[in-house]
Formats: C-alpha cells, sequence, structure tokens
C-alpha cells in the first residue's frame, strides 16, 4: 500500500487561483492595447488618405493658430477669442449670403428686430452676387425718405467700400444711435447712377399693416375694392390684418388688394397666418426641404383660423418683395386663391436656424429651403406674377416719395394714374373678372 497524498491547504488552492486570474487578466489587457494600436495606426492611416478628415484639418488649424500667437507681429490682434472669432466668421460666411456668425451684441440685436423696434436707417440687406444689396428701404425710415429703392447697390458706407465687408460687418456699419449720420454711396442698375445719401440715423417702429380703404370708386367702378399693404411679417401683423379686413367687410367690400410691395418678410409664423384669413384651414401653405429628414416639414393655416367669404383678390409684388412676403404671395398663386400682379420677387426663400453658443454668440445658418403648395423653389428663382407689369426707376421714386409724405385719399386716383401702374393693372384685373363673373351668372340664370 503506497504512501496516503498529501492534503491540499485551503490557502495553497488561493494561491493557484489568484495566479491564474493574473495571468489571464495580463492576456487581456495585452489583447486590448494590441487593439487600440491597431485602431490608431488604422484611424491614422485612414486620415493621412481621407482629404475631408476632421481629424486631420482641425490639426491644420490648430497649427495655424499656433504659428499666428507665436510669430505674428501685433500680438494685440492673437488673442484666442480673437482669432477664433474671425475664423467662425470666414466659415460661415463661405456658405452662402445668408448664414452668418454672430457676436453677442449682434445675436442681441437681431432678436430686437423682431419686435418691430430697432435704431438705424431702415434698409433691409442683402449679399447678391457679390455685392451689398438693398433688399427694400422700409417705410416711414430715414432711408425711404432720402428715395433709397430696392435693388440699388452699397458701394460704401462712410467711405469704406462694401466689397471688403461681411454681411453683418455692413450691417452693424448701417446702425447706429438716434441722431447719427451716415453717408451711402449708391449705385442704381436701372439709371448706372452713382450717388451719395447722407442719412440721419433714427429709431425705427414698423408698422405692418398699412393704408387700410376703399379704393376710390371712380376707379373701381361699381365694386367696392378694398386695399391694405403690409410692410413686414412681425409678431401682430396676423391680428392687425383680420382687424382691417372684419372693417372692410363691414364697409362692403366685394374684392381686395393686398399689397406686398417692398415688404422684406419677417417671422415664418406670421406669414403662415396672414395665408389662414384668405384659405381654408388646414392648408399647406409651404414646406421646407433640407439635406437632414429633420428639416422637411409643412406648414398649415390653422384649424381655428376664421373662414371668410371667397372674395377676388389680387396681390402685388415687385423686386423688394423678399421671404415671407414670397411664401404669402407663392401660396396664394399655385393655389388659384389670388392673381399676382408686378415683378418677379427677390428670391430670398431659405430657412435659417439660429443656434446661441455657450458664450452668447451665434451661428445663423442655412438649413433648408422654401417650396411653394406647387413645389416651387423660391431660392434665386423668386415667385413670377400671373400678369408682368414693370415700373421705371422714376415711378417707383415718385410712389415712394407719395407714400413717405402720407398722400392723402383725395390725391389716390392722380397717385394711381400717374405713378402706380401696378396697382392700376390690378384693379383693371380684379373689375375685368368680377364683371365676367356677373355675366356668367346672368347667362346661367336665362338658361334656367
Amino acid at each position: 500500500m503506497g504512501w496516503p497524498l498529501p492534503k491540499i491547504s485551503r490557502w495553497a488552492k488561493l494561491v493557484t487561483f489568484m495566479k491564474r486570474r493574473f495571468v489571464l487578466i495580463v492576456l487581456a489587457l495585452l489583447a486590448i492595447i494590441n487593439g487600440l494600436v491597431a485602431v490608431r495606426l488604422f484611424t491614422a492611416h485612414a486620415a493621412e488618405n481621407d482629404p475631408d478628415s476632421g481629424y486631420t484639418q482641425i490639426a491644420v488649424f490648430a497649427k495655424a493658430l499656433q504659428l499666428l500667437r507665436q510669430d505674428y507681429v501685433d500680438d494685440s490682434k492673437t488673442s484666442y477669442h480673437d482669432l477664433v472669432y474671425a475664423a467662425m466668421k470666414g466659415m460661415l460666411a463661405s456658405l452662402d449670403p445668408h448664414s452668418q456668425f454672430m457676436e453677442p451684441d449682434d445675436f442681441r440685436e437681431m432678436q430686437d428686430d423682431t419686435r418691430s423696434r430697432f435704431n438705424g436707417l431702415g434698409i433691409e440687406v442683402s449679399g447678391r452676387n457679390g455685392v451689398l444689396t438693398v433688399v427694400t428701404p422700409m417705410e416711414d425710415t430715414p432711408a425711404a425718405k432720402a428715395g433709397i429703392l430696392a435693388g440699388d447697390q452699397i458701394l460704401k458706407i462712410n467711405g469704406t467700400p462694401t466689397d471688403r465687408l461681411e454681411l453683418q460687418q455692413a450691417v452693424n456699419l448701417l446702425r447706429g444711435k438716434p441722431g447719427q449720420k451716415a453717408t451711402l454711396t449708391i449705385l442704381r442698375p436701372s439709371t448706372k447712377e452713382v450717388k451719395d445719401y447722407v442719412l440721419e440715423r433714427a429709431e425705427v417702429k414698423v408698422q405692418s399693416v398699412k393704408n387700410v380703404h376703399l379704393i376710390d370708386q371712380e376707379l373701381t367702378g361699381p365694386f367696392k375694392v378694398g386695399y391694405i399693404r403690409i410692410v413686414q411679417f412681425n409678431e401682430p401683423t396676423a391680428e392687425e390684418l383680420a382687424k382691417a379686413l372684419d372693417d372692410l367687410q363691414k364697409r362692403g367690400m366685394q374684392a381686395l388688394i393686398l399689397d406686398l410691395r417692398n415688404n422684406p418678410g419677417g417671422l415664418l409664423n406670421s406669414a403662415v397666418d396672414v395665408c389662414g384669413q384668405f384659405l381654408p384651414p388646414n392648408t399647406t401653405v409651404v414646406s421646407t426641404q433640407g439635406r437632414a429628414a429633420s428639416q422637411e416639414r409643412e406648414y398649415t393655416t390653422s384649424v381655428t383660423a376664421k373662414e371668410r367669404p371667397r372674395f377676388p383678390l389680387g396681390v402685388l409684388v415687385n423686386e423688394g418683395s423678399a421671404s415671407g412676403a414670397e411664401i404669402v404671395s407663392g401660396a396664394l398663386k399655385d393655389l388659384k386663391r389670388a392673381v399676382l400682379v408686378g415683378e418677379t420677387t427677390f428670391g430670398k426663400g431659405s430657412v435659417q436656424n439660429v443656434l446661441q453658443l455657450p458664450d452668447g454668440s451665434a451661428l445663423r445658418f442655412t438649413t433648408a429651403k422654401y417650396y411653394t403648395p406647387g413645389k416651387q423653389v423660391i431660392h434665386g428663382n423668386g415667385v413670377t406674377p400671373n400678369i408682368s407689369v414693370p415700373m421705371t426707376a422714376e415711378q417707383e421714386r415718385a410712389l415712394f416719395v407719395a407714400r413717405n409724405s402720407d398722400a392723402k385719399t383725395e390725391d389716390e386716383k392722380t397717385l394711381i394714374r400717374s405713378r402706380d401702374p401696378q396697382l392700376l393693372r390690378a384693379i383693371d384685373a380684379i373689375k375685368g373678372g368680377m364683371i365676367y363673373a356677373q355675366e356668367t351668372v346672368l347667362k346661367s340664370e336665362v338658361k334656367h
């Protein structure tokens, strides 16, 4: 019989288990390290071969930042704040004329604009083919009273050439405290005239709905045709328009001419609500489409919107009608609710998102484009009127002067006949349609 095997103590078993566990952990760590090294080598190799690698391009930017801070001659211009802000301004400006980086003060001023009150000259501007262009001068403002017109090109602001300025820089130069003066060098493309305008800044208060009245029946014949002008789409516009329509309907209005000329746009929801005064509830007015699926959206009139009689409707547009004005006119045209008279609109039909950054600055960048109910792209194309009626620069200037000098109603006949061929043509179109409708009803009654 052999000797009995010695018993293994609990301590020995524990030591053996710990050794095995340690070996397994070491092997696992080695495997993970090898994997990470392989991934890093693969990523670095891919970055070298991918010209749009974020890692590579950010490394280039960081190197440029380092070199500028290290060696640029004037160290007062090379703070991280100044260099990064300058880079973001250039980055946004390179995308399109409507994208921009806004410093905190610029962002606060943009928020003030939607509240219908700000200080400046009263000019809505945009970049067009690399040139700072007047979209429209707002009524009752220094720019409008001086005779500046939509389509005018601003070559200089206080002697500073605008071709060297970003859009936001130009806007900042146009703004200022009430009483301060600014000199604008303007090129008018229609006449090739270059002229300096000296304007005094003022507090700009925008009244969005104006000149609500029935047009003189010497022009409209047996019909009562109302007239309403919307200057801009801001928070109270739809409510003001509803009150104006209620008033005209109480006075027996049978048709309406809605004037959107030189309306630069404004708030999207306001423009949609204005459409709701003329279209059935839950009607699609405009849609947006962008690169991301989240940017695809349809905007409809309110399900609780007040329905009104389907009276004949004419809409006046011109080159100064932009953004929200193009949404309204494009919807009413495509849905066969109105006849458009005038000139092709500006063509500003893109959606800008504004995202605030942690330090109070903000990015404003294009995320989608607007499409009319007929799937027509507004951006870059504008909305084409049903009836094209051009106006000369002299007629536009005379009409502007009349509007900003509060011309009285008794002068309306002379004003329209001599200075406003677009409104005169719209009146004729409305009258013709109403006469045709009356004759059709009479023929139908005779047959029965």
